[in-house]
């Protein structure tokens, strides 16, 4: 790379917009604690965060939006099983002890994935904000 093409690719990456915002001490204050957290200066925490809230990096990749489809499909079919159960309990009919037994084994299997998910997203988030990924 000659030394031209290099200042000119320095000069292309190098952050020369300001974007002005007013915010309460309280405000400013959150914001501080929540880039501290992540591990970022106040000004990168801002513009991950205005870059993914444009949609320019979206939040959730194409693969996570397939998962929280999937999950929510399942969800849905745990729904429609818990209204029949309830729906047989209401109108005075047995249910099987071992039915009902399936159905809190599913919703908790569920919202293990949902919180494993939202864990790894989380995480995933974190590491693109500090430009780790």
């Amino acid at each position: 790379m000659s030394e031209n093409s290099l200042v000119t690719s320095v000069n292309k990456s190098r952050k020369a917009r300001l974007v002005n915002v007013r915010l309460t001490d309280a405000e400013h204050g959150k914001i501080e604690e929540a880039a501290k957290a992540a591990d970022m200066s106040v000004s990168a925490f801002f513009r991950s965060l205005l870059l993914e809230g444009a949609g320019v990096r979206p939040i959730l990749t194409r693969d996570d939006r397939l998962i929280m489809a999937a999950l929510l499909e399942d969800m849905r079919k745990i729904g429609v099983n818990l209204n029949q159960v309830a729906r047989a309990l209401n109108s005075g009919k047995a249910v099987h002890p071992s039915e009902l037994d399936i159905n809190l084994a599913n919703v908790q299997s569920i919202q293990a994935a949902v919180m494993l998910e939202l864990r790894s997203l989380s995480r995933r988030a974190g590491y693109q904000r500090r430009g780790e990924e």
